[in-house]
C-alpha cells in the first residue's frame, strides 16, 4: 500500500461452481483503484482492476447463462439475494462491502489467487482485473457482441456506468430536460454522453481543466465553464440555462462545490452526489430554500445500475453511433500501469485502459 504496483507472476485457481475464469483483453483504471493502492482498507498484497473486459477460458459446473468462449465485461459484484437485490438495486447490496472490498470470497475467506503457495488477496470487485486472468462470479460477468472492439469495453462495467447511469438511471433525466454537470473527468464527461443519448436540452460542464473543457464541447455539451477565470460560477449557469436546470451531478465530492450545485436547480430539480468527499465533510444548505423549491438530494452509487440490463443499453447507444465513450479513452501496455496511473492522476488521461500481451 502507498507504493507504485510491482508485476509478479502468479498462479489463478479454476473456477468454483457459480465462477467464470477470463483471460483479460483489457482493463480500465479507476480512481478507486488508486484511492486503494494509496491505503484504503483492503487487505494486503492484493490484485487490484475492476474494470476488465475479456474472453471466458473456464466455468464452473453450475453457471448456466455464460460459457467458455464468450466476450464479456467484469463489473461490480453483490450478494444476489439480500432486498436490494430482489427489488433489482445490486449497487444497494447489503454485502457490497465484502464482495467488492474485503479482498476473499465473503462465504469462507479464501481467494482464487495465490503465490508461491500462500494465499493472495483478491476478488476485488469480484473480479481483480489487473492481470492476464481473472475469476468473476456469473452474476458480474455481462455478455457482450464479439463484434466490439473487447479491450475497450472494461470501463463500461464502473467509471462510465457509473457517470451514464447517474444520468439515465439516478436522475431519470429525459428529453428536453436540462443538466449541470460538476467536474469533467471519466465520470461527468459519462454523464455527458447519457445525457446527449437522452436527447437533454442544455448540458452545462464545469471543469478546470481548459483540455477537457475542449473535449466536453465536442462531445455535446451546450457549454463549458471554467470555475477559476469565473467569478460566480452560480450566476454563470443560471444565465446560460435561463434561469436554472432540471437536473445537476456533482463528481468532485467537494462540499462549497456541491452547495453552488444544489442552488442551479430549478424547483423539483434533483442533484446527484458521485464525488467522494473528505470524512468530515458537511453540506450547508438551508431547509426551507429545500422546502419551498421541492428539490432533492440523491447518492449514487455504480450509477444506480443493474450491469447485466444497463452495460448492454450503453453499448446500444455506442452501436447507434449516440455514446462514443471510446473518445474517453487513452490506451497503455499492461506494464505501463504505473504511468497509466500517473497520467490519471495529473488529468492528461481521462479512462486510461491497460491493454494486455495478445500471447
Amino acid at each position: 500500500m502507498g507504493k507504485p504496483f510491482q508485476m509478479e507472476a502468479i498462479q489463478v485457481a479454476p473456477p468454483r461452481e457459480f465462477e467464470v475464469r477470463v483471460r483479460i483483453a483489457g482493463v480500465g483504471i479507476c480512481h478507486t483503484d488508486i484511492v486503494v493502492r494509496d491505503g484504503f482498507n483492503v487487505p494486503a498484497p492484493v490484485v487490484l482492476g475492476h474494470e476488465g473486459a475479456g474472453v471466458v477460458e473456464a466455468v464452473g459446473a453450475k453457471v448456466r447463462h455464460v460459457k467458455v468462449g464468450d466476450h464479456v465485461v467484469l463489473s461490480y459484484n453483490s450478494c444476489g439475494h439480500c432486498k436490494a437485490c430482489r427489488d433489482e438495486r445490486p449497487p444497494f447490496c447489503l454485502g457490497f462491502y465484502p464482495h467488492n472490498f474485503s479482498g476473499v470470497r465473503p462465504d469462507d475467506n479464501s481467494s482464487p489467487l495465490s503465490i508461491g503457495g500462500a494465499m493472495m488477496h483478491g476478488n476485488f470487485f469480484g473480479q481483480s482485473s489487473f492481470a492476464t486472468y481473472a475469476v468473476a462470479h456469473e452474476r458480474n460477468t455481462v455478455i457482450v457482441d464479439k463484434s466490439l472492439p473487447l479491450e475497450i469495453m472494461g470501463p463500461l462495467g464502473c467509471g462510465i456506468q457509473t457517470g451514464a447511469g447517474a444520468v439515465a438511471r439516478a436522475l431519470g433525466l429525459k428529453k428536453g430536460q436540462s443538466l449541470a454537470i460538476f467536474g469533467g473527468g471519466a465520470v461527468g464527461l459519462s454523464g455527458l454522453l447519457a445525457a446527449r443519448a437522452l436527447d437533454a436540452a442544455n448540458v452545462i460542464v464545469v471543469e478546470i481543466n481548459p483540455e477537457r473543457r475542449r473535449l466536453a464541447k465536442s462531445l455535446g455539451a451546450t457549454h463549458v465553464v471554467n470555475p477559476t477565470e469565473t467569478p460566480d460560477v452560480l450566476a454563470a449557469i443560471k444565465e446560460l440555462s435561463g434561469g436554472g436546470v432540471t437536473h445537476a451531478m456533482d463528481t468532485t465530492g467537494r462540499p462549497a462545490v456541491i452547495e453552488t450545485a444544489f442552488q442551479t436547480l430549478l424547483p423539483g430539480g434533483m442533484l446527484g452526489l458521485i464525488g467522494v468527499p473528505p470524512p468530515d465533510g458537511v453540506l450547508s444548505i438551508n431547509l426551507m430554500d429545500l422546502l419551498i423549491r421541492g428539490v432533492g438530494v440523491k447518492t449514487v452509487i455504480e450509477g444506480d445500475a443493474d450491469p447485466q440490463e444497463f452495460i448492454p443499453q450503453m453499448i446500444r447507444w455506442y452501436q447507434d453511433g449516440k455514446f462514443p465513450f471510446d473518445r474517453l479513452i487513452s490506451k497503455f501496455t499492461f506494464d505501463q500501469i504505473n504511468e497509466a496511473c500517473h497520467a490519471s492522476e495529473k488529468g492528461t488521461a481521462i479512462k486510461p485502459v491497460l491493454v494486455m500481451p495478445k500471447d
